[in-house]
């Protein structure tokens, strides 16, 4: 009884566990604009112009972060020297390879 009991269980816990899964992937892959490849920023070249068109894609990104003024921060500055963000307020950095792979000083993802 005891082991039908503990499989009941562990099953249930499987469920669960993959329902929240899908749940998580669903939530974050709609958010920001429709999912698909991020558009790159138009060939700007005032920076004026730039810096507008970051700040206001940075804020969609950072709208949800706990540290929203580092987040707008790294972000835009992120965003000026690739000229991309990515879409949605976490993860999608494989739609911009050079926001992906900038690290700080401390070898640490540098881009929100």
């Amino acid at each position: 009884m005891k082991i039908i009991i503990s499989i009941l269980f562990v099953a249930s816990l499987l469920l669960i566990i993959s329902s929240l899964a899908s749940a998580t992937v669903s939530v974050y892959g709609d958010e920001g604009g429709g999912g698909g490849a991020v558009a790159p920023a138009p060939e700007l070249k005032d920076g004026a112009a730039l810096e507008k068109w970051c700040g206001g894609k940075c804020e969609v990104r950072c709208k949800k972060s706990g540290m929203k003024d580092r987040c707008l921060n790294y972000c835009g500055i992120c965003c000026k020297e690739c000229k991309c963000v990515p879409s949605g307020t976490y993860g999608n950095k494989d739609e911009c390879a050079c926001y992906r792979d900038k690290l700080s000083s401390k070898m640490t993802p540098k881009c929100p």
